[in-house]
């Protein structure tokens, strides 16, 4: 399994809208041969902060989903809600169990 975490800073305007926009990204990549889940939240912390967190099969489906035509569309649509570029962290993880996924950190 091919596991990713992205944080999206999103300008405070932005906020309100944000899953709204990317409601077609979301979809589209859900429906995506080897995708294992794709989840939203927003931060506990900050209001502004919105935590991806996405699973694929392999490095394979992982690799497919990057070059997409609707994930760049995707990003390019979301540039412009944005603060920073977006925070990502990945790893391959192999095996089963809680202790399989060692600790992930993403500053």
């Amino acid at each position: 399994m091919y596991f990713i975490v992205v944080k999206y800073q999103v300008k405070p305007e932005n906020t309100e809208n944000f899953m709204d926009h990317v409601a077609e990204f979301t979809q589209a990549t859900r429906a995506e041969e080897g995708n294992l889940w794709f989840d939203w939240s927003v931060s506990v912390e900050d209001p502004n902060e919105f935590v991806l967190v996405e699973a694929f099969r392999d490095d394979e489906a992982a690799s497919a989903h990057v070059n997409s035509a609707h994930f760049a569309a995707g990003i390019e649509s979301m540039r412009p809600l944005l603060v920073s570029t977006p925070k990502i962290v990945s790893r391959k993880v192999e095996g089963e169990g809680w202790d399989s996924m060692g600790e992930l950190v993403i500053d």
